[in-house]
């Protein structure tokens, strides 16, 4: 059982078969090397033990170590954070596989003082002190340890036959395991790349020190490397503090002693040779090829001396030479600028020859400017000598539009007046926003519809369509909502409605329930609504509610006849010069005004009647006074425009 044991620490110790050094250790060059890298960085060194290196310094919490609780936990706390020099885990102590000295023997205690064995799973140290911190106290100390650790580092390389390092790598910034940039040194010619033998010097600083420090000087014979492997991932084995790897051809190499005593002493495997296919033992180079060989390596170094001998003098002769060739490479970019100034001067010629034809058409302009401008004085002299007059002319025009405007307002306001006589809208009382219109009440919502007489609310929305049509010229306002006044059976239309049947009065809506659709109904009564809205906003008052009929109407009218004064005299004719005599056009008179019955829709006889009440009215008597207006029934001929109202 510890024989199988020891054969599987051995195969996990070793590098696999595939991954063998191909170089043999007296072959190894400085041709070979193509990068370092250092791993476990460490400014500070580590702590001398004192005792000898039998074993790992943290094996000292192992029970074998023969150490109480208290003891370790002081040795704890005065020593430093290091890396750890064993495996990575820790197993138990009864496990042998778990040591990190490969086959060497740890050292037992005497029976007496053999302590009992912990629990498995014994871990390498306590951690009471991160378990049980805050998290401002564990984040304190992993700063602390990083600064400690981190830092900026680089290299250089020395040869024995040359004082100047013959290569200086690039800083790498706080790392604690740097890789640089791998290199070349084939440049640095076959003095140097035959070489077996080069010193490591390495700085490094971080924030604790003052600047760089002179980390380690590392002498180093490379055939005395110890291959590790193609990578690191197949190397099972802590690394040491500055550990240097060195990354060769054929895969990494380190000079660690800190191995286990079979990785020091296993002798380097080497590749199988290979055998030919039929057996046979093929000759090796002879003394000629070899002598050949030598000599044509000697004619290489030759040419390559004879190659840099060269360089040197044709160096030496530029160098002597240089004025003379500086002279010469200033010719071509003498030439060259003598063609651009060429060309600047021709494109400068072109510029002033523009700028001259700028200037000619400058002097004209200005020219005719000059006499475009006696021409406008001329002219401003002559205008104004009759501005006085037109000044003049100017106030007098305003003085009429401004009295035309008043007469207007006066006009419209008497209209109103006398359209409130005529059509009186009056409160209902006990009821708020509800009105009568000739005594006759209109509801304000489609609901009072239902209880609302038919006849009397179609009579009353007659009366509404009647003041807006006999408004609406008086107060220069097209209706967009065309109305035919008809009494009770009065209509309005919508000329944007879509007309998609056959019908076509499905744009005309009625303004009475009787006998209609009831949503027509209510469209109609909609369109009229608008209607006093779009008439409203002529005088700049906005309606609150649009569906109070005849509460916007009322006060339509009362902001209408509002103003200063007294209302003006209604002017001679009126309704008298409608009246005209047997198609008389002149007018001799509102008394003597005369109407034909195309213009009125009367006959002559009746007229004439017409002509007396309207002479008794303007004598003093009331127009409600004369009872024949009241009871006449004119004929109404074809093509007038008056309609009868009930």
């Amino acid at each position: 059982m510890a024989a199988r044991e020891q054969a599987l620490h051995q195969a996990a110790s070793s590098p696999p078969p595939g991954e063998r050094p191909w170089l043999l250790p007296c072959n190894r060059k400085l041709r070979h090397l193509q990068g370092i890298a250092v791993r476990n960085l460490t400014l500070t060194p580590a702590p001398s033990p004192s005792r000898s290196r039998g074993r790992p310094i943290d094996d000292d919490a192992l029970p074998s170590a023969l150490k109480s609780p208290t003891k370790a936990l002081a040795l704890r706390e005065t020593r430093k954070l290091a890396h750890s020099r064993s495996s990575s885990d820790l197993q138990s102590s009864e496990d042998p596989a778990g040591r990190s000295n490969g086959d060497v023997s740890q050292p037992t205690s005497p029976t007496k003082l053999a302590r009992p064995a912990p629990v498995k799973g014994l871990r390498r140290r306590s951690t009471l002190e991160w378990s049980g911190g805050s998290l401002l106290t564990r984040q304190k100390k992993l700063e602390d340890i990083t600064r400690d650790r981190m830092a900026d580092t680089f290299f250089s390389l020395h040869v024995d036959a040359q004082e100047e390092p013959v290569y200086i790598s690039e800083v790498v910034e706080r790392a604690m395991n740097p890789n640089f940039r791998f290199f070349d040194l084939g440049s640095c010619g076959p003095a140097v790349t035959r070489l077996d033998r080069v010193t490591v010097k390495a700085w490094a600083k971080n924030e604790n020190t003052d600047g760089w420090q002179y980390l380690l000087e590392f002498d180093l014979q490379l055939r005395s490397l110890q291959f590790i492997g193609k990578t690191l991932g197949s190397f099972n084995h802590a690394l040491p503090q500055n550990c240097i790897l060195f990354y060769m051809t054929d895969g990494i190499y380190t000079s660690s002693m800190d191995l286990p005593l079979r990785e020091r002493n296993r002798p380097v495997l080497l590749a199988p040779p290979k055998e030919h296919p039929d057996g046979r033992v093929l000759n090796s180079s002879s003394y000629d090829a070899l002598m050949r060989l030598s000599t044509l390596d000697d004619c290489i170094q030759d040419a390559l001396s004879t190659r840099d001998r060269i360089a040197e003098e044709i160096e030496s002769i530029l160098e002597d030479n240089r004025q003379a060739l500086t002279t010469v490479e200033q010719v071509p970019e003498a030439e060259e600028r003598l063609k651009t100034v060429q060309a600047a001067v021709v494109a400068e010629k072109r510029r002033v020859e523009a700028v001259r034809k700028r200037r000619d058409e400058l002097k004209n302009n200005i020219q005719r400017r000059r006499e475009l401008m006696h021409t406008g004085r001329e002219l401003q002299t002559r205008m104004e000598s009759e501005l006085v007059e037109a000044r003049e002319k100017h106030n007098e025009t305003k003085q009429l539009v401004d009295k035309a405007q008043e007469d207007i307002a006066g006009q419209r306001r008497r209209i109103c007046e006398d359209l409130q006589t005529v059509f009186p809208i009056e409160p209902m009382p006990g009821k708020s926003l509800a009105f009568t219109i000739r005594g006759l009440p209109l509801p304000n919502t489609h609901t009072e519809f239902d209880d609302a007489k038919e006849d009397v609310t179609a009579a009353a929305l007659g009366y509404v369509a009647q003041v807006l049509s006999l408004l609406s010229p008086y107060f220069s306002v097209i209706l967009p909502y065309p109305m035919n006044v008809n009494g009770s059976a009065s209509t309005i239309e919508d000329p944007l409605a879509m007309n998609t049947g056959s019908q076509s009065n499905l744009r005309t809506f009625p303004l009475f329930m009787k006998g209609v659709v009831r949503y027509r109904f209510e469209y109609g009564v909609f369109l009229l609504n608008k209607n006093i809205e779009i008439l409203s906003n002529t005088i700049g008052i906005r309606p609150l509610e649009t569906r109070h009929t005849l509460p916007n109407l009322k006060y339509f009218l009362f902001v209408a006849t509002a103003g200063k004064g007294e209302l003006p005299a209604r002017k001679t004719g009126g309704i008298k010069g409608l009246l005209r005599e047997s198609g008389v056009i002149s007018r001799k008179g509102s008394t003597d005004s005369t109407a034909t019955a195309s213009s009125v829709g009367v006959c002559v006889p009746e007229a004439k009647q017409n002509l007396e009440i309207a002479r008794n009215t303007a004598n003093g008597v009331p127009l409600a006074s004369a009872p024949s207006l009241h009871k006449q029934k004119p004929s109404i001929m074809h093509g007038s425009r008056l309609r009868e109202v009930s």
